[in-house]
């Protein structure tokens, strides 16, 4: 596909408010940019939909448009005209924009300042966003098993959450229901063993799906960091150099092992 404006316009963003995924785009081969980066863009505007505004119901409102759009997917017909929206409706296949309702569902929860209501509750919230996000490009780019690629993007997800918790906190939110040390050691030795996990089936993940886990690739090292060092999660220190970042991201794309 040709990029037009409007995928030129979603790739902007992507580069501007999401460079690792950026980064991890242009690492893939070119067929597979347009999705990836409609598909990047739009989590990119459904995650700032419900920080757009004190007032929750106009949150709630951003949050329902992207819903809306998920369900002009799901039916086929034309989608309305937006810069991320349009070509979304063009390279989204039908059958997976359920996961569009799954992720903006999910989002609510940013809305407010409630803690999650148990362990499963976290779950969840990081299977419908992260995993909803990694399926929904794995499946439109070639053939992948959902468990396996829903794996793999919980501990991806662990990882974004982990690095993303200064923000939240700062925002008056409550990220984590045991914010201890031993409990961000539990968390991120989780996801390292849901990563393990996917890993050991890589052989269920097409090369052309396994484009869409290449997003992944700083998620091993960040949580053994969590996991060794705990209180980098607090201090926001958590991450590599930009040259181990850059070195692990090549060698990820051309060996193919996400």
């Amino acid at each position: 596909m040709i990029f037009d404006d409007d995928l030129t316009s979603c790739a902007e963003l992507v580069q501007q408010a999401d460079p690792d995924r950026f980064l991890a785009t242009m690492a893939t081969p070119v067929a597979a940019r347009p999705l990836l980066f409609a598909l990047y863009a739009f989590n990119i505007e459904l995650s700032r939909a419900p920080w757009a505004s004190q007032e929750s119901m106009i949150a709630e409102m951003r949050v329902q448009w992207w819903r809306d759009i998920g369900a002009e997917i799901q039916q086929g017909g034309p989608v309305r005209r937006h810069n991320v929206s349009t070509p979304l409706g063009r390279l989204l296949k039908p059958e997976l924009a359920i996961n569009i309702d799954v992720m903006a569902e999910a989002r609510r929860w940013d809305i407010y300042r409630d803690p999650f209501a148990d362990e499963a509750a976290f779950a969840k919230y990081i299977d419908d966003t992260s995993g909803s996000l990694m399926w929904m490009a794995a499946a439109s780019l070639g053939e992948a098993d959902e468990a396996t690629v829903r794996r793999f993007a919980y501990g991806v997800g662990i990882a974004n959450w982990l690095l993303a918790i200064p923000a939240l906190e700062a925002q008056k939110r409550v990220p984590l229901l045991d914010g201890t040390a031993k409990g961000v050691q539990k968390l991120a030795r989780h996801g390292l063993a849901e990563l393990t996990a996917a890993q050991k089936a890589r052989h269920l993940v097409s090369k052309e799906s396994s484009a869409a886990l290449l997003a992944g690739w700083q998620a091993r090292g960040i949580l053994k960091q969590a996991s060794q060092n705990p209180e980098r999660v607090a201090n926001g220190s958590l991450g590599q150099s930009e040259f181990r970042r850059r070195t692990g991201l090549i060698w990820r794309s051309a060996s193919g092992r996400w």
